[in-house]
């Protein structure tokens, strides 16, 4: 019997809201960092609409007890995937409660470090599920309440979804109790556990907003969340509807896994956007800001019912989020971003075929081409009716799931837009309409300027000498000057050689840059004009620079090194691992070359963040400074939880696989292995080379 309604169960997956709307959910947690694990004591209100003789909560590898339908005892099956519960459901309202306990593989994830104050508990539940860190839905189309007490060490802070109702402080540990007020769906439930600063704004709209930072990090609040109050302001007015929930809260965290993720009310992303003002040219927060901030309108309050639709979500989070910076930064500055993107769909179009109406369609087409759909839209319709469609689609669908076909209904409702036509061209086909975009795109002078310097790529030099040099002696936006640079990389230096020069007298970072890049042979004439860029307020400038000067300048070399030897960079520390690296490599900067190897391997070690132990690993790696350590680090590499990091743990080691002396050296380091290093480490052994 048991296995028979295990069938039915799995029959029934999708179609379990037609029959059960679960409303609210109540819950008190406890967290073991030491264990890591997470238990608690969960009780959901929930109405059967149909009569059913299955109810199932999605639970992965969970362990359950104490289970009560309407406060008495019942049967139960834990499928190691589902709480299941089989029993004569009829119309009406009803609750259960139980105690559950889990160690979560995935989607709860425990940050480790000697140092207390760098010590994290964070989630992530979009692709990996809340399911495995509490009993929930996997199925979108089922929106909660959620209200969640949560009990750990009072010398850290606690952060979830909604207002902080209540804090009890106890011997040891506090209840942090949080409230929502209105349903969301289950992977966007959060929690973050650190030790944070927090500064309070309030939006023009009376919104409570929060940002904060690691306490280390209190002097770059500035510079991390410098738009972050103008962006909320902006996308409250420009979409046209009222922020949906009771807060909004911003919180970094380390090693997350993506770039940001919109959890409702509380967006959580990664450190490597925590910057200082230098960092931010080249690394700032800005987009991701507006795009997570974005999706609490499309994504969290109206939600795609299915994978299909996710263009409805990433399209609009992504084009919202141009429209706020070009409110920032300009608009030469959006329609040249919105001639990137196309470039980069034109040339995914040459292998991607699938559409963006697809479960299966790539990031690109859901984020970038859903983008220019909007874009698209909204020229043809024109502002006001764009506005009005959105306001329409964002109220009737509020904290419900759609389709495309619910948002081309609003279209449809407010103009004479041929949703059909539109829909072919942009979201069922793979195939770029080029002269229309263009026509689009030539009624900005950037883009206009932008697409000239396309079409005459291929002329050589001497046909395209006065363009160059009007425009990188213009007030032209930066994109222009930069394509003009990429467009010299393979002509002689004396040939380029003016516009260099024009290239770098601009007051354009971005430009310089590009300078930067282009030069990986730098002429003697040139070095003094080069060296300039050593003193630019951008560390990846800085990066690139010293890297170049100090290959190509060998008697200069202790010069660079005395110059760089305090630049520590990013959060990364990626102009302090490279400075080691060449103090390394130069024989007669350091007589003690012990102290800078045991620096440079230390950042590879898991005291720190994967992003800067990538940084000294490739470096340690690239420069051939390996020792047993190096080796020990790069395999413990292949085992964390970002898959970046560790494809990269792989794919290097596979790489020195190859040489038959460090195949011997991996091997002897196996006895100072985890039992899941050993795993990984005896994987890429048994591969055929």
């Amino acid at each position: 019997m048991k296995y028979f309604f295990l069938f039915i169960s799995s029959f029934i997956f999708a179609q379990q809201t037609k029959y059960v709307d679960f409303t609210s959910v109540s819950a008190q947690l406890n967290i073991n960092a030491a264990e890591k694990s997470i238990s608690g004591t969960v009780n959901y209100s929930f109405q059967v609409l149909e009569p059913t003789d299955t109810l199932k909560i999605d639970a992965q590898n969970m362990q359950f007890s104490g289970v009560e339908l309407n406060k008495k005892n019942i049967q139960y099956v834990n499928s190691g995937e589902q709480l299941l519960i089989v029993y004569p459901f009829q119309k009406g309202k009803n609750q259960i409660s139980f105690e559950y306990k889990a160690i979560p593989k995935q989607a709860l994830y425990f940050i480790d470090s000697e140092k207390a104050e760098e010590q994290q508990i964070w989630t992530q539940g979009q692709g990996k599920y809340t399911s495995n860190w509490f009993p929930s839905f996997d199925d979108v189309n089922e929106k909660v309440i959620f209200n969640l007490k949560i009990e750990f060490d009072s010398g850290f802070q606690v952060i979830s979804n909604g207002i902080l109702k209540q804090k009890t402080v106890f011997d040891q540990t506090t209840l942090w109790e949080y409230e929502m007020q209105k349903p969301m769906c289950s992977y966007l439930l959060m929690l973050a556990i650190g030790k944070f600063e927090k500064q309070h704004q309030l939006s023009k709209s009376k919104i409570p907003l929060e940002w904060y930072l690691e306490n280390k990090d209190s002097l770059r609040f500035e510079p991390t969340y410098r738009y972050s109050a103008r962006i909320f302001n902006f996308l409250e007015k420009e979409i046209g509807v009222k922020y949906p929930w009771q807060i909004y809260k911003q919180v970094p965290v380390r090693d997350f896994l993506y770039a940001g993720m919109e959890n409702t009310s509380a967006t959580l992303f990664a450190t490597r956007y925590v910057v200082d003002s230098t960092g931010f040219l080249d690394r700032n927060y800005t987009n991701v800001d507006a795009h997570e901030l974005a999706h609490q309108w499309f994504g969290d309050l109206v939600t795609a019912a299915s994978g299909k639709h996710h263009w409805l979500q990433e399209g609009f989070a992504t084009y919202y989020a141009l429209l706020a910076e070009k409110a920032i930064y300009g608009e030469d500055y959006f329609y040249s971003k919105m001639y990137e993107s196309i470039q980069q769909i034109k040339y995914a179009s040459r292998t991607d075929t699938i559409p963006v109406l697809n479960e299966k369609a790539s990031s690109l087409s859901y984020y970038q081409k859903g983008a220019w759909a909007l874009f698209v839209l909204h020229q043809e319709v024109g502002d006001k009716a764009f506005k009005k469609i959105i306001k329409n689609y964002l109220k009737k669908y509020a904290f419900k799931n759609v389709t495309t076909e619910d948002f081309f209904n609003e279209v449809e409702k407010i103009s004479h837009f041929d949703t059909a036509s539109f829909s072919k061209e942009w979201l069922e086909s793979t195939i770029i309409n080029s002269p229309y975009v263009n026509k689009l795109l030539i009624k900005n002078k950037i883009t206009k300027i932008l697409l000239e310097l396309d079409k005459i790529k291929s002329k050589p030099l001497t046909e395209k000498t006065g363009f160059f040099k009007l425009i990188l002696m213009s007030d032209a936006h930066y994109s222009a000057k930069v394509m003009v640079v990429n467009q010299l990389r393979n002509e002689t230096f004396e040939a380029k050689k003016t516009f260099l020069e024009l290239a770098m007298d601009t007051d354009d970072m971005e430009v310089r840059q590009a300078v930067a890049y282009s030069l990986p042979k730098i002429p003697e004439e040139f070095r003094t004009s080069y060296e300039s860029l050593l003193d630019d307020t951008s560390y990846q400038t800085q990066e690139v620079a010293l890297l170049y000067l100090w290959r190509n300048f060998p008697e200069k070399r202790l010069e660079y090194l005395e110059k760089s030897k305090k630049w520590i960079g990013f959060n990364d520390y990626n102009l302090r691992t490279l400075w080691l690296s060449l103090a390394l490599m130069t024989p007669d900067y350091s007589s003690d070359k012990t102290i800078l190897i045991d620096e440079l391997v230390s950042y590879s070690s898991d005291k720190y963040e994967a992003t800067t132990r990538q940084n000294a690993l490739d470096k340690l790696i690239g420069f051939k400074i390996i020792n047993e350590t190096v080796l020990i680090n790069l395999v413990k590499a292949t085992t964390h939880h970002m898959w970046q990091f560790s494809k990269f743990g792989r794919d290097t080691i596979r790489t020195l696989l190859k040489n038959q002396v460090y195949r011997n050296s991996f091997i002897q380091i196996k006895t100072n292995l985890n039992e899941n290093e050993q795993f990984q480490l005896n994987r890429l052994l048994n591969e055929k080379i």
